[in-house]
């Protein structure tokens, strides 16, 4: 055999982080990053062998993200990416009401709204967001404990696999709310759903539940997080059987009137319990953990590829297009929205808007008086 022991060689291992610490924090609003120990099928950890979980902390506003928690997120991935003892990234948030809601509205409103170029700056960091998770040299999990809503379901959608709360949304809010679905679900949503289910997901603003989500194939498992007298309860307020309602087979949808308001009450006075959804994480991990790194992570960049495709198409100039649209639709939107315990309602007039903008009315400080709520009294 030949010897190669004299071929000088550097020891240890280097570091290839971009950031330190500055970017997370126990404290909220913040992100958090923490490496867990992976588990073998019997919860046993394995020594020297780690998932990277980036958690958005921020519960009191259903863990929207502020600016500098987008920076939270870009680092953690890219440490995540960079961390040989890693295995997978796990993309989850505190609490069991939300995932994430999106941007935080509070901060678009009081300071994005108005401020173009600021927002473009800002876009340029969400755009990052984004390429991070999809730029991942690990396999990346998004653990769904509460509803994934706007931004919130564009970030998450960019994971290679969802595992879901049965309790949690999804959905979309750009369009009643003053912006359009283009951080990721106008790119990824025709690849993910029929293209018909595409559109009106995308720019209907419903929410639907996490049954019918997986019903559909957006996410790849759903279980139940509440569990009443040792048994595990799916979620009351969904219809979790198939029927033919006029013609159409239905699956996933919420109920309505007493039987939704029962079930609603039901969930409120529950206390929620994520052990078959971090069984399911963990089962995920462990299967990673039993394959090639370098064969996994080329699998998982080979189906990335065609997401980041059409992310990379349209990212440039959605970004220059919702900047500009803080001037007019977003700026109403976003302090519609923001001001709601002022005024008693979340949204324009639209009806107001769609009529002096047919007649051709100036966007003015009086057009935005006009169609935005009024203080109570």
């Amino acid at each position: 055999m030949a010897d190669l022991s004299w071929l000088p060689r550097e020891s240890g291992l280097k570091d290839h982080f971009l950031w330190g610490d500055e970017h997370f924090s126990d404290q909220a609003p913040g992100v958090m990053f923490a490496k867990k120990p992976i588990l073998d099928p019997t919860g046993n950890p394995v020594e020297g062998l780690y998932s990277a979980w980036i958690t958005l902390n921020n519960p009191q506003q259903y863990n929207s993200y502020t600016t500098e928690m987008v920076k939270g997120v870009i680092a953690g991935f890219q440490r995540a990416s960079a961390d040989s003892s890693v295995v997978a990234s796990v993309f989850t948030a505190v609490g069991d009401k939300a995932f994430c809601t999106g941007g935080n509205t509070k901060e678009y409103a009081e300071y994005y709204a108005g401020r173009p170029t600021e927002y473009g700056v800002y876009m340029d960091l969400f755009n990052g967001m984004v390429d991070s998770i999809l730029n991942c040299k690990k396999p990346t999990i998004c653990r769904v404990n509460g509803m994934r809503v706007a931004g919130g379901q564009e970030i998450g959608m960019t994971c290679d696999i969802t595992v879901s709360s049965d309790l949690a949304i999804f959905g979309q809010a750009g369009p009643r709310h003053g912006s359009a679905p283009d951080g990721g679900s106008s790119d990824f949503l025709p690849w993910m759903l029929p293209m018909e289910l595409a559109m009106w997901n995308c720019i209907s603003c419903e929410m639907w539940s996490a049954y019918r989500m997986k019903h559909l194939g957006l996410i790849s498992k759903c279980v139940p997080v509440i569990q009443d007298n040792g048994r595990w309860v799916r979620n009351p307020a969904v219809i979790t059987d198939r029927y033919v309602d006029d013609g159409e087979i239905v699956y996933g949808e919420f109920k309505t009137g007493k039987e939704a308001q029962k079930a609603r009450d039901y969930v409120k006075a529950a206390q929620t319990d994520f052990a078959l959804l971090d069984a399911a994480v963990n089962k995920i991990l462990w299967a990673y953990t039993n394959l090639f790194p370098g064969c996994l992570i080329k699998s998982v960049d080979g189906i990335r590829l065609k997401k980041k495709f059409f992310w990379d198409q349209a990212k440039v100039i959605n970004r220059h297009w919702l900047a500009v649209n803080m001037n007019s639709e977003a700026f109403l939107g976003f302090n519609a929205f923001n001001t709601r315990k002022i005024t008693g309602q979340d949204t324009i007039d639209f009806i107001e808007y769609r009529r002096r903008q047919a007649q051709g009315e100036a966007f003015d400080m009086e057009f935005m008086a006009a169609v935005l709520g009024k203080p109570q009294a």
